[in-house]
């Protein structure tokens, strides 16, 4: 499309609206000597904050090409440098591209290689020297690759040389430091496959080495150790104990290790087998640097010894699934703890937290509108539940007290009834599903059938499967219909209150890949996790026709009935590989037959973006991909009910659009940051967006992509583009004292906000409100094209002529 539409396109604006609910922190910091500075790293890029977790800013925007971060590391002899690995080791986020370093304290970001590393667990600088640095590379977590490992660079990053491998089918996850030289390191195998993760095998183990990581020894066999197939491991040293170090250690006999002669010999001082659930996504361990006998292993919850780890209580954070705790060398009761929720910031030893309900890092599964004036958000949030939030707010922002749990859970999709948006139908994995009405506040279970989760002792499996993100779709042609699936499709005419199944078995079901689930731990056979695999993922009411859906499940096939369910056929794409996974099916709003599909292999190991168009009912598919990035894999694919041929697409890097029905796309930019995109939802003219990793972002009126911005964009001529009908809101006028030191934005009349800079510390911009998602603009929205640069003049005329 050319330079000119790509300019064009970054011209437009977007806005973050929510959540304020923190997402996924694997990575934090502090700096060693501004006690209120501290860092995090997670699903969406690198933030700081600079007044002890009050506030929080992103810093790697515009930096980073991938927004997934694992690792971060700040150099003790010069603190302005910091360095970033992307990807992480605990494999629920997207493969990141490698190591990035600032020299700045984090305001500017600059590649420095390792690119196809794709998953790092761990950055660990030199004390004395900024540029003397350890990587710990896990690799490609869903296939072979040969950049993995332990790299090391003498010159912060400009060259690199492999110091420790184990082969092209494991990598490093953790490395630890102690007070005399010694550095540990813990490789570990996996494969993350779509049905099941593969823990352990001979490339896990651990390491030590006595010269700066230039050379490493195995010690994974030395006496006090588990002997059989060793799965991930995290370690730690105590720098306050000469000698000592502590292992978490997958494996059969597994638990807690200490040594307290450099690794030479181990006794193991913890079994409690909540210290070590799902290590897979876990297995860290974090030692207090001024007390050798305190030690923490972070979990689903924080288990903390103050004995050299023979005994462990629960200690609190403010979030479950924790991945992180760094501790101030210098004061113990200051740190920062990274969750699934968010981080939080200590200065009193844990005894109390900063909130995690200032970040805007929601990693959100899907988006439905309500079709309202103004309208209402609703979406799943990895790990916190389900969120419904306004697009506008009467006051001057969407505060935290707008935003609302309409039932369901983390993972599950959410249907509103178009005839009465105030019920809502939300679900969660395993195949919970519930009914909530706004208007009284209350949520009842509805599901399709009891004990979903429910496996016999002799492995029989429970009747149906359910997908982690369970679809619904509520019926916009039939009044209280409702559809959902697991493996089959059901069907409620009484908005859920009974179920019944209206389709065979829509999946492959390959119980090879698919029971039972749970982990099986042997001494000799690697630690595999099943997942509730061969279901369905997407389904899809067509806008047009009654009784037509169309269905894709996890393992790769997609169906079609023109019936209601009556009759069924596979119309499987044979681009598709088998065990595909089908993410979304969008069946045209402008002609009959006519279906888009966005499918990925992630877990395979290939990101190529997999686009899909039928124009007959599913009997043949073409390609739609066209020229976006081959690494830009798709888990959405939404048409623009209004102007035939437009469509978006989300991406793991963003938004796309294509103005010619997918032969060509161009990065939508508007500001929006680099972070996958797992859904999108047109809502009159608004583009809405659910990121993994940074709440929903609205792009306020798409008119001028519905309108002729690629003509004009190419040819350089001026445009003005009707604008859409403006609504006028009522508004709570607010006053505001004299402003607090430092602050100096106020608000003024019913509706306008003056925006000015806010000053912190460090002398940032502050031109948003604190903790709270942006109101869209008032008044009627004008867009134009201007080829050059000039003095553009608007005339706005009544209905008569007169200006």
């Amino acid at each position: 499309m050319g330079m000119s539409i790509t300019a064009a396109l970054n011209r437009l604006e977007s806005r973050m609206v929510g959540p304020f609910r923190g997402g996924m922190v694997v990575a934090v910091a502090g700096h060693p000597t501004e006690t209120a500075v501290f860092y995090m790293g997670g699903v969406g890029g690198v933030w700081r904050t600079v007044d002890a977790g009050s506030y929080w800013e992103p810093l790697s925007d515009g930096f980073l090409n991938r927004a997934s971060v694992g690792a971060l590391a700040i150099a003790q002899a010069d603190p302005n440098i910091i360095y970033a690995g992307t990807g992480h080791g605990c494999l629920r986020a997207s493969a990141g591209d490698g190591v990035y370093r600032s020299a700045d304290g984090g305001r500017t970001w600059q590649h420095v290689g390792l690119r196809d590393t794709q998953h790092i667990g761990r950055i660990r600088v030199d004390p004395r020297d900024p540029d003397d640095v350890l990587v710990a590379a896990l690799g490609h977590s869903s296939g072979p690759n040969d950049e993995r490992g332990v790299f090391r660079s003498r010159d912060g990053g400009r060259t690199w040389q492999r110091t420790l491998s184990r082969g092209s089918r494991a990598g490093a996850i953790d490395l630890s430091v102690d007070g005399e030289g010694r550095i540990y390191c813990a490789t570990w195998q996996v494969l993350l496959e779509p049905w099941a993760t593969t823990s352990g095998g001979p490339g896990s183990g651990l390491f030590r080495s006595l010269d700066g990581g230039a050379t490493w020894t195995e010690i994974s066999r030395r006496s006090g150790l588990p002997q059989g197939i060793l799965g991930r491991i995290g370690i730690a040293a105590a720098p306050a104990r000469r000698g000592r170090a502590y292992a978490i250690v997958e494996a059969a006999g597994g638990g807690v290790f200490r040594t307290d002669d450099g690794g030479d010999t181990w006794v193991r001082t913890g079994e409690h087998r909540p210290l070590w659930t799902q290590p897979y996504a876990y297995n860290h361990i974090v030692t207090d640097p001024s007390d050798g006998d305190v030690v923490y292993v972070l979990a689903q919850d924080v288990w903390r010894s103050a004995d050299a780890g023979v005994t462990f209580t629960r200690w609190a954070t403010p979030h479950g699934d924790n991945h992180d705790l760094w501790i101030d060398p210098r004061d113990s009761r200051r740190l920062i703890a990274g969750t699934d929720g968010g981080a939080a910031v200590s200065l009193n030893g844990g005894r109390s937290w900063s909130t995690i309900l200032n970040q805007p890092t929601a990693e959100m599964y899907q988006v439905r509108t309500d079709g309202r004036t103004p309208y209402r958000i609703y979406g799943a949030q990895q790990d916190v539940g389900t969120n419904g939030l306004p697009s506008r707010s009467p006051t001057r922002a969407i505060n935290r007290l707008e935003v609302e749990d309409v039932g369901g859970g983390e993972a599950g999709d959410i249907a509103v009834l178009p005839d009465d948006p105030d019920v809502i139908l939300a679900a969660d994995h395993s195949g919970y599903l519930t009914r909530y009405d706004r208007r009284s506040g209350q949520s009842r279970a509805i599901e399709i059938w009891p004990e979903a989760t429910g496996w016999a002792q002799d492995g029989t499996p429970p009747r149906y499967r359910f997908n982690f993100t369970l679809p619904l779709v509520a019926s916009r042609h039939e009044r209280g219909v409702v559809y959902a699936a697991g493996n089959h499709v059901f069907r409620s005419t009484d908005r859920g209150d009974t179920w019944r199944q209206i389709s065979p078995d829509l999946t492959r079901n390959d119980r090879s890949k698919s029971w039972p689930p749970g982990t099986a731990i042997g001494v000799d056979t690697p630690f595999v996790r099943k997942l509730n695999y061969a279901t369905i993922h997407a389904l899809a009411e067509s806008p047009r026709r009654k009784g037509v859906l169309w269905t894709g499940s996890d393992d790769g096939r997609v169906h079609v009935t023109r019936d209601r369910g009556r009759t069924w056929k596979e119309v499987t794409p044979k681009q598709l590989a088998p065990f595909t996974w089908i993410g979304t099916l969008e069946p045209s709003h402008h002609a009959d037959g006519v279906c888009y599909l966005a499918a990925h292999r992630i877990k395979h190991g290939d990101e190529r973006p997999l686009l899909l168009r039928s124009s007959d009912g599913g009997r043949t598919w073409r390609s739609i991909a066209g020229d976006l990035p081959s690494d830009a894999a798709a888990r959405v694919v939404r048409e623009d009910p209004v102007r035939k041929g437009l469509l978006f697409a989300g991406t793991e890097t963003g938004v796309h659009v294509s103005f010619d029905d997918g032969a060509h796309w161009t990065r939508l930019g508007a500001g929006l940051p680099t972070v996958p995109v797992r859904d999108l939802a047109i809502e009159g003219d608004d583009l809405v967006i659910a990121t993994h990793g940074r709440a929903f972002w609205i792009v306020d009126d798409i008119s001028p992509l519905r309108g002729d911005l690629p003509r004009a964009a190419a040819a350089r001529t001026l445009q003005v583009f009707a604008p859409r009908t403006a609504v006028r809101y009522h508004a709570v006028r607010l006053y505001r004292k004299p402003p607090l030191p430092g602050h100096n934005w106020r608000i003024e009349g019913a509706t306008s906000v003056t925006w000015t800079e806010i000053t912190t510390p460090h002398g940032e911009r502050r031109d948003h409100f604190i903790d709270a998602g942006q109101n869209p603009p008032d008044g009627a929205l004008v867009w134009f094209h201007l080829p050059a640069e000039g003095t553009v003049a608007v005339e706005v005329a009544d209905a008569r002529g007169r200006v």
